[in-house]
């Protein structure tokens, strides 16, 4: 549909003739979804921004504050610390979040308030030989 609109046609008669070709040379057939309806979501009000939201949820995109984002991480990295596989990588994960988080506090930040500290190392290296000793 890379033509012009010819001077004197209105807007209207030239699209539905626009239409009208690309189903003659069949452009509109084998389309996905064709023959279905759209979906709806019944139970939610309407949202202007529907479409954004479903690409972001196909995509697996979110869209945090900055700082949620990084409490979301933070409660992250001290489950993957808890976890590793050794003490080094459990206090590497913490540091390199701390880092992160330090950052986050002396920064005033978009958004709602961090309401964050920095881990103590030495407190989830120490709950991390717990763990590894009741195992």
């Amino acid at each position: 549909m890379s033509e012009r609109k010819p001077p004197g046609v209105s807007f209207d008669s030239w699209t539905e003739k626009q239409i009208r070709d690309a189903e003659t040379r069949g452009d509109f057939d084998r389309l996905p979804g064709a023959g279905r309806p759209l979906p709806r979501e019944v139970e939610a009000a309407y949202d202007e921004l529907w479409w954004v939201k479903r690409k972001m949820a196909r995509e697996g995109l979110s869209v945090l504050p900055p700082t949620l984002a990084l409490r979301k991480e933070a409660e992250d990295a001290l489950l993957s610390a808890l976890a590793a596989p050794s003490e080094r990588a459990a206090r590497k994960i913490v540091t390199d979040v701390n880092v992160k988080i330090r950052d986050m506090m002396f920064k005033p930040p978009p958004g709602p308030p961090l309401g964050m500290k920095p881990y103590d190392v030495e407190e989830v290296a120490r709950q991390w030989r717990q763990r590894r000793a009741a195992q």
